[in-house]
């Protein structure tokens, strides 16, 4: 392994990728140490509580928000918006290219298209971290505002909106010019940042006994079982055959050769858990707004009413997203233009039908445990009595962040690792001169 990790700093061009992306990771970590100006730190740690006590669904939305932009919204940093605005508009965006004709045309147009879609998303960013901003000000200009109410509140828009629009193109940099994909890593730092954090409390917690050191070790001997699930289940595939068929052009022989569409069973990655927490939080604002308590006490996040529907909602919204991102349809006539077809199955309808079934039915077990995933930090609370702030790194929307942008640039690196001819993290073996993986 020692080997494998010197080979990366053997290529030129890999190592300058990867200093680059480490050095703009750090400007991000050291720029959300800047505080909003005109804003008084020693208020700032009880002002999210406060805004909250009345509130368990606005208190749940500030809790999960403070934790994607790496406790930088606690901290009335200028980063506070962290990159949840560009991840928003792209969601917003990717769900009109599957109902608006508009971009679906654009999808189609290839990388013009794409080129368009790219700056509406932008410009939705900008558009939704003005309205996060104006929310943002108005949580700090009381009580932690050390300026008059109307400078503040103009100097607070302007910095959060800028200071998001600057995290955007870090990210877009890491993704041109480093490793990764940068909204990803940016996201996923700011999620581990609280990680020693909540590891030295759960240490101090469990070493004041032999009792509580063993269920500490035997908690984190859950967390690696639960990352090495949350791997198979990312990376699992269900490998449909295609055979090419043989053409004949002038005096060559083309096709013939057999090959398989890798089918994800989890085609839908992290969106369902957003899109659930989403709606989840909406009960709990309702019920302030209209004295309901029972929707208030009922639908927060260490009550079973919560994660049951939330649970449901994500299996739910696992097939919606599948259907989104995944067209069996276009998958049949891209293999039937190239001469390719399923043994046993006829082209066109019968093919895409026969896709749609498989798709459909892995994708149960699959939704099931990404809901399972989901729920672990309230069972971790309720079963385990461990924090929330520890109970975050035990599963939810964290754990399958992190576990996909740690594939995700471990691919690339093992990609420019072979293309150069050097052993790799995941390649084991070679046969006849060629690398093999065993994964």
């Amino acid at each position: 392994m020692i080997g494998k990790i010197a080979n990366i700093f053997k290529v030129k061009d890999l190592r300058k990728k990867i200093f680059f992306t480490l050095s703009l990771l750090f400007v991000f970590r050291f720029g959300g140490q800047i505080t909003i100006p005109g804003v008084d730190l020693s208020s700032t740690a009880n002002a999210l509580q406060n805004a909250g006590t009345d509130d368990a669904g606005f208190a749940g939305i500030l809790a999960l928000y403070d934790q994607f932009v790496g406790n930088f919204l606690s901290g009335a940093s200028i980063f506070s918006l962290g990159i949840m605005p560009y991840i928003s508009a792209s969601i917003i965006i990717q769900l009109m290219t599957a109902i608006v004709p508009y971009f679906q045309r654009l999808k189609k147009e290839g990388a013009e298209g794409n080129k368009k879609i790219i700056q509406l998303t932008r410009y939705g960013t900008v558009l939704i971290a003005m309205v996060q901003a104006i929310g943002v000000a108005t949580l700090w200009q009381e009580g932690v505002s050390v300026m008059s109410s109307g400078l503040f509140f103009v100097v607070a828009i302007i910095t959060l909106v800028t200071g998001t629009v600057f995290v955007m193109w870090l990210g877009e940099q890491i993704t041109d010019y480093g490793i990764g994909n940068g909204i990803s890593l940016i996201i996923t730092v700011g999620i581990l940042a609280g990680l020693p954090t909540a590891f030295y409390d759960l240490f101090q917690k469990h070493s004041k006994s032999t009792e509580l050191a063993i269920q500490g070790v035997f908690l984190i001997l859950i967390l690696i079982a639960i990352i090495v699930f949350t791997v198979y289940i990312t990376t699992a595939l269900r490998k449909i055959p295609v055979q090419f068929a043989k053409r004949v052009v002038g005096r060559k022989v083309y096709g013939g050769q057999a090959s398989h569409i890798p089918l994800k069973i989890l085609t839908a990655g992290v969106m369902p858990i957003i899109f659930a927490q989403a709606l989840m939080f909406l009960p709990g604002l309702i019920g302030s707004l209209t004295e309901w308590p029972w929707l208030v006490d009922g639908f927060h996040q260490e009550a079973w009413a919560y994660n049951i529907v939330m649970f449901l909602l994500i299996v739910v919204f696992t097939y919606f997203y599948t259907a989104i991102a995944f067209n069996p349809a276009d998958v049949a006539d891209n293999m039937q233009k190239q001469g390719g077809f399923i043994p046993g199955v006829r082209p066109g309808k019968a093919t895409s039908e026969f896709i749609d079934n498989i798709l459909t039915r892995v994708t149960l077990p699959a939704s099931i445990s990404l809901a399972f995933i989901a729920i672990l930090p309230f069972l971790f609370r309720v079963y385990g009595n461990v924090d929330w702030g520890v109970a975050y790194f035990f599963g939810g929307t964290s754990i399958i962040i992190a576990v996909g942008v740690a594939l995700d640039t471990m691919q690339q690196i093992e990609g420019h690792l072979v293309s150069r001819h050097y052993d790799g993290f995941l390649k084991t073996g070679r046969i006849k001169g060629r690398s093999r993986s065993r994964f």
